[in-house]
């Protein structure tokens, strides 16, 4: 089987400063991929590239290419003309929702069946009952079906989020790119979300991939850490590696973003022996 996502060789620069840097990834399907680092990492745009919403440089022949599932997003700098029959099967979770606050909850998840829809059914919203009976399942399975018929604006941020999740689900996503789905929210909103995200990969046989600042939670949720520094990937493996010490190795001062303050490791001079000491 072809791969969830492929990326080859993938670059992106805005003026002069490069926010990814020749980033080649593989996901296969129903993996679950945490994808982390600091502020300025690279994270977002790969998130971006991966699902071609935004454009890769041209880096020479055969470079700059993603696929998803053996179809193409893009290469060379240029969106694929089978883009849009890759997009029907990648999901996307931002850290602002990306709903329709005046449109009731219902609304905003049958949104993910267009892709299935006839130009002009889906131009007027005329969902049929099969779309509508998806979409309230999908309500339920991440547990807000009470909700339906509210606004989306007059739901909680992580009430939100799970309606973002439901969306993918009727859209019938593969792929689902989560662009720090909990960033945004309290820590009780945060575990509801990722418990949400993680238990919809694993019965849907999803591919996942969810970029996070809290490295504390790409270990307890995720086998497989991605971690990006200065738009590069710099460790790829398991996320039983992933600790305070390697952290500091990897990002320096910049580590104490990821992790909690009692764990991070002060750095030791380039002379000494590695220190333990630990910040309170």
């Amino acid at each position: 089987m072809a791969a969830a996502l492929q990326l080859d060789r993938v670059s992106k620069t805005y003026g002069q400063m490069r926010a990814v840097e020749n980033v080649s990834l593989t996901i296969q399907p129903g993996e679950r991929v945490a994808l982390i680092g600091a502020s300025g990492s690279g994270k977002s745009t790969l998130i971006r590239l991966a699902s071609g919403l935004i454009l890769a440089d041209r880096n020479g022949a055969g470079s700059g290419a993603v696929h998803s599932f053996g179809v193409k997003v893009q290469e060379g700098g240029k969106l694929s003309s089978e883009v849009r029959s890759a997009r029907r099967h990648i999901g996307l979770v931002f850290q602002q929702f990306a709903l329709s606050g005046r449109l009731s909850v219902l609304t905003n998840v049958l949104v993910g069946a267009l892709g299935r829809m006839n130009a002009l059914r889906g131009t007027l919203g005329l969902f049929n009952a099969d779309e509508r009976r998806t979409a309230y399942a999908a309500l339920a399975e991440v547990g807000i079906a009470q909700h339906a018929a509210k606004r989306a604006r007059e739901l909680s941020g992580g009430q939100q989020q799970r309606v973002a999740i439901a969306r993918a689900l009727v859209q019938g996503a593969k792929l689902v790119l989560a662009d720090e789905p909990i960033a945004s929210l309290d820590p009780k909103s945060a575990k509801r979300v990722m418990d949400t995200l993680v238990t919809m990969s694993r019965d849907h046989g999803i591919a996942l991939v969810v970029s996070l600042h809290q490295v504390d939670y790409a270990t307890a949720y995720f086998d497989r850490v991605v971690a990006m520094n200065a738009g590069k990937v710099v460790f790829d493996g398991p996320a039983s590696q992933i600790n305070a010490a390697f952290l500091t190795e990897l990002y320096g001062a910049s580590a104490e973003e990821l992790i909690l303050p009692s764990q991070f490791v002060v750095p030791a001079p380039a002379d000494a022996a590695p220190s333990t000491q630990t910040v309170s």
